[in-house]
């Protein structure tokens, strides 16, 4: 007997530093909203979260990405999705609003103004993370 399952798959999102600053997405949501996040986007089957990360942010935002990490992951308080985080290098390209369905605008955002982008606050692991990766 095949087991049926209607769970949605879990959500990677990149976590990419250049220098000093953290690339964010400006998402377009079906309300019309637009909200600011990490690259992100669902698991496929057989993909593992780091993968995931590597893959949405090259569709999203045409830059390449290498996986350093997983930096954590939990249940999303808003969304109720099953959420990774990966640190991520920049491999090659410039960031771009790659999918213009999906993105609004991308900014490289230094650590200082990310409340300004995302006033809810981030994951404590990433913005740990973030609070090391972006002051060195």
């Amino acid at each position: 007997m095949t087991e049926i399952t209607t769970e949605k798959p879990g959500i990677s999102a990149a976590i990419i530093t250049d220098g000093d600053r953290v690339l964010m997405v400006r998402r377009r949501i079906k309300e019309g909203e637009l909200s600011w996040q990490f690259p992100a986007g669902a698991i496929e089957a057989g993909e593992s979260p780091e993968d995931a990360a590597v893959r949405e942010t090259l569709e999203e935002t045409g830059l390449k990405v290498e996986a350093a990490s997983l930096i954590g992951q939990r249940v999303h308080p808003k969304t109720g999705r099953e959420m990774s985080y990966t640190a991520c290098a920049v491999v090659d390209g410039e960031a771009h609003v790659a999918d213009p369905d999906e993105l609004d605008a991308v900014a490289w955002v230094p650590l200082n103004e990310i409340p300004q982008y995302v006033p809810y606050g981030l994951f404590g692991p990433v913005q740990e993370y973030l609070e090391e990766a972006l002051n060195p």
